[in-house]
């Protein structure tokens, strides 16, 4: 049997840390009803609260795809959750390019796993993208929804094309400080699993 090949134990770990990942996201998310300053700032929130169970999802990662088949996990719930489908070739690109950096360390890369994470974090940049590619139309369905005009305006002053690659830089930035902030609370953990 190929070790390479991603086992049962294996899907069953990538939907317990995707679950994970997304609950702890969605509190965030949620905390963005309050100001548009919050939705705004998701794209260092997200990546800080998430960092250190992320960090101990990469101590059970020793197999390529997992970080990928978790994006398109992600992928699937934005569009459930009405950010439609354009996001997802970001957002699974992002798994997919993690997998890669956290291949090329053989998963025992402490460095590599770091970058791993910056990389992955990239997929919140993709939950912006409606805001930027379909503002007139998503603006219309936010005012619809119940959202007070003012927090709709202040939002899209917020989020714009030219603020859209600072939101994509901020996700990798934050990325690297939660993977270094959520390695130093499990360090016992990436020692158990060899990762140095």
């Amino acid at each position: 049997m190929n070790s390479k090949k991603l086992q049962a134990r294996d899907f069953i770990t990538i939907g317990i840390f995707t679950a994970l990942l997304w609950v702890v996201q969605m509190v965030v998310m949620y905390l963005g009803y309050l100001s548009p300053f919050i939705i705004a700032g998701y794209a260092v929130l997200i990546p800080l609260v998430t960092g250190i169970p992320m960090m101990l999802y990469y101590c059970k990662i020793e197999k390529f795809g997992m970080l990928t088949i978790t994006s398109v996990i992600v992928a699937i719930l934005l569009f459930v959750f009405g950010m439609g489908f354009l996001g997802a070739p970001i957002c699974i690109g992002a798994g997919f390019l993690a997998d890669l950096i956290a291949k090329s360390g053989k998963y025992k890369s402490a460095k590599k796993t770091v970058l791993s994470y910056g990389a992955f974090c990239l997929w919140v940049s993709a939950s912006y993208l409606p805001l930027v590619l379909t503002a007139d139309s998503y603006k219309q369905s936010l005012l619809e929804g119940g959202y007070e005009t003012a927090f709709v305006e202040q939002l899209f002053t917020l989020v714009t094309p030219k603020t859209y690659p600072v939101i994509i830089g901020l996700c990798f930035v934050s990325g690297i400080v939660g993977a270094l902030i959520g390695r130093a609370v499990v360090h016992k953990n990436f020692e158990k699993a060899g990762i140095v």
